[in-house]
């Protein structure tokens, strides 16, 4: 099985939070970072990872995503604050160029 994420994207002040699903983690954020895509994070400018969580299923993650998304924003906000309480760019040091 493949590893997928679900992952937490924020803008630098932490005002806007966007939620998805990969299966490649760092390709990913590598793309919202240098605004690959036209769309919400590109528009938001959500280029700090804050919060992942890592499943050996993609059918286990997308579930995961929806039951994140179905939530309100409090309650993402405590998941990125309990592992992650200065909501720090948890991708630093990935080494990509943007």
């Amino acid at each position: 099985m493949k590893t997928s994420y679900v992952y937490f994207m924020t803008n630098k002040n932490n005002t806007v939070i966007y939620v998805g699903v990969t299966s490649d983690l760092k390709r990913r954020v590598f793309q919202h970072k240098s605004k690959t895509y036209k769309g919400f994070t590109s528009k938001y400018n959500c280029d700090k990872l804050v919060y992942y969580e890592t499943f050996q299923d993609i059918k286990l993650a997308i579930s995961r995503e929806k039951q994140i998304k179905a939530g309100n924003r409090k309650r993402k906000i405590t998941l990125i604050t309990t592992l992650n309480p200065d909501w720090t760019d948890l991708s630093e040091g990935w080494l990509f160029d943007v």
